[in-house]
């Protein structure tokens, strides 16, 4: 058996920032990370909101100061969350407000390419799957997409009782290349689950985006970075 390691996790403080920045005491840590969590499953999941699962919301952003959270909405389509004039936004705002009651400052910015993004195509995968279409039909047109907006590689697994089969098998397809070990790799994943008749299906997708390129000040000339050496003093008796 292989043994795999959680692509952002592998990544996370290297290359990728956390989606969580926050500093905590020991007594207030784990509260803090339920109460991220609680937010989190909220915006993704809310009662009175079913607009918000077709939103495409591509990852959650949360920091804190002493004064308020801030909490940052990645989406495909914001349209679905900002509404008109921007009055969804504040309704939302003021909902994540009464659930932790702490003063919450929510911003939401747009995901230019969703094709990329590994938990939104791991998503419409899922939904695909529900409405019983083919799944090997569906793995392979998610993959051309992806490609054509410009990914270097892409992998997609699926888990479950494909097609109606009554044993659960996994299948999977890759196309281009998709280096899982490589840190400098920006690899994206994307997790998800589809609820079918015959049971759930799980969706995982790997994007390959390319290569972090830095801020460009590694690697510079050791001689040109050393400061100046001054010239001996000579000492006359």
């Amino acid at each position: 058996m292989g043994q795999k390691v959680h692509p952002t996790s592998f990544r996370t403080g290297v290359t990728l920032g956390w989606k969580s920045r926050w500093y905590a005491s020991k007594q207030e840590f784990a509260d803090l990370l339920l109460e991220d969590r609680k937010i989190r499953k909220f915006i993704k999941e809310h009662p009175d909101k079913p607009q918000y699962r077709n939103a495409g919301i591509s990852k959650i952003e949360i920091e804190r100061t002493r004064d308020e959270v801030k909490v940052v909405l990645f989406v495909a389509r914001p349209g679905l969350i900002i509404g008109k004039k921007g009055q969804e936004v504040e309704v939302l705002q003021a909902d994540i407000q009464n659930l932790i009651g702490r003063h919450v400052n929510l911003k939401v910015e747009e995901v230019t390419k969703p094709e990329l993004q590994g938990q939104l195509v791991a998503e419409d995968i899922a939904q695909q799957l529900a409405r019983r279409a083919s799944f090997r039909r569906t793995m392979k047109k998610s993959m051309e997409q992806a490609m054509e907006a410009g990914a270097k590689g892409i992998r997609v697994q699926l888990s479950g009782r494909l097609g109606g089969a009554e044993m659960a098998r996994r299948e999977k397809q890759s196309e281009g290349s998709v280096p899982m070990s490589t840190l400098r790799a920006d690899i994206d994943y994307g997790f998800a689950e589809s609820q079918t008749p015959q049971g759930n299906i799980g969706v995982q997708v790997w994007i390959n985006r390319g290569m972090f390129e830095g801020d460009g000040t590694n690697g510079t000339n050791a001689e040109e970075s050393q400061a100046q050496k001054k010239p001996k003093r000579s000492y006359k008796r």
